[in-house]
């Protein structure tokens, strides 16, 4: 005990002092910069996006499991006169693994089925022989779609066209 009032006496406790407010600074200077690195590095990831030029993911649709919907009645189509057929029947049915796309189909499907019969009556029977034709209407379907579904602002996606019936004639 001796010791400690002869340090005091000395002026050795304001080096205790001196300590504390060093530690004090320290510790403020710290959590300055800590949260300085937090507010600059971290943020709003919606921000981050919009400055990428990405959607936020607010508004991409949930994936679930696929969901197929059949446009029904079946498509019957005059081709183009001067090929081997005169007529084409086709059943399309679109897979998604968004549950809205399906309903947004529905709801607009009058409109849906006019642009397709548009872009159905307008092919070549003999290029429809062929797999690389189908393939190509098969393309053409999957990109209308995809054109309509944007103009009707859904956010999922068709991830698949199929010809379930495809008769000539």
């Amino acid at each position: 005990m001796a010791d400690d009032k002869d340090i005091t006496a000395e002026g050795g406790g304001g080096g205790k002092k001196k300590l504390i407010i060093i530690i004090a600074i320290a510790l403020v200077l710290l959590l300055g910069g800590g949260g300085a690195a937090f507010f600059l590095l971290g943020g709003d990831d919606e921000e981050v996006a919009d400055a990428e030029g990405k959607e936020p993911e607010a508004e991409v649709a949930e994936l679930a499991d696929p969901q197929y919907h059949r446009f029904d009645p079946v498509f019957v189509v005059n081709l183009p006169p001067g090929g081997r057929a005169r007529m084409l029947q086709i059943a399309i049915e679109i897979m998604t693994q968004t549950p809205s796309v399906v309903d947004t189909l529905k709801t607009n499907d009058p409109m849906v089925r006019h642009h397709l019969i548009n872009l159905l009556e307008q092919q070549e029977a003999d290029v429809l022989l062929t797999l690389e034709g189908k393939q190509a209407l098969q393309q053409g379907v999957t990109d209308l779609l995809a054109e309509k579904l944007k103009e009707l602002k859904e956010p999922g996606e068709i991830k698949g066209v199929y010809f379930t019936q495809f008769v000539l004639q």
